[in-house]
């Protein structure tokens, strides 16, 4: 283990939820997601329509996925957190492992975050996590 939580999280994860991919190739989400998918990460997408994205079949919500996720990685407005929160519980406490919350740059909100710390949830808030896998990359590329 590194002394970096961040690194930790992202050497040991696998599979990444995107909360707000669109199909949409303008979109930060989807830049970001096929960045982390080129980097060797599965991509969920989850939007309103449940649409394919990325090549990765798409789920309505968080509850609707099948399998473990590490990282449920939220592209959306920060009043929508406390909801997206409670789903991040929910999922975790139905035996499939607690996934890390990442909020992107600027999706804060501090009184969500801490209950979901308080839930037992790692939260990464306000950081983009294409930089951060830029930043550590070289330290990543000897893990995977």
């Amino acid at each position: 283990m590194s002394r970096d939580p961040i690194t930790d999280l992202l050497r040991d994860a696998r599979t990444i939820a995107v909360i707000g991919l669109t199909g949409n190739e303008l979109r930060p989400s989807h830049g970001v997601s096929s960045y982390m998918q080129q980097q060797g990460y599965r991509i969920i997408p989850i939007n309103p329509k449940g649409e394919e994205v990325l090549g990765e079949k798409g789920y309505k919500s968080l509850r609707d996925i099948p399998e473990k996720v590490d990282i449920v990685d939220v592209f959306r407005r920060p009043d929508a957190v406390p909801g997206i929160v409670d789903e991040v519980i929910a999922f975790g406490s139905n035996g499939n492992g607690m996934p890390a919350l990442w909020l992107q740059e600027t999706v804060v909100h501090e009184e969500a975050a801490e209950r979901a710390r308080n839930a037992g949830i790692m939260v990464v808030m306000d950081h983009c996590i294409l930089k951060e896998h830029r930043i550590r990359a070289g330290e990543l590329q000897k893990t995977r």
